[in-house]
């Protein structure tokens, strides 16, 4: 996974942004509806997830559509957990030690 991509999700807007098009795609304009940024933010925020491999776009009509991109997410979650496991082992040695001395 790249830093890219953990930067994207490192700002709540854009995992708010995730979260409602984990539910159905969207256009930019309905994504904006609820939010209290405007719809050009929505699209800024869009462009970095779509950069960052979590999301695509889609032309339909004279609408984007955007949707979340699965490969992304799941490469994103693998890295997540590599990374959760990596520590655990690491407290654990830690805890091993301490339970030695």
């Amino acid at each position: 996974m790249s830093g890219q991509a953990l930067g994207a999700l490192a700002d709540p807007t854009r995992r708010e942004l995730l979260e409602r098009l984990a539910r159905g795609e969207a256009s930019a304009t309905a994504l904006a509806r609820d939010l209290p940024i405007s719809r050009q933010a929505v699209v800024q925020h869009l462009a970095v997830l779509d950069a960052a491999g979590l999301v695509r776009s889609a032309r339909c009509g004279r609408e984007v559509r955007w949707s979340p991109r699965p490969d992304g997410l799941i490469a994103a979650a693998a890295w997540l957990t590599g990374l959760a496991e990596e520590w655990d082992r690491r407290l654990a040695a830690i805890k091993a030690i301490a339970e030695e001395g």
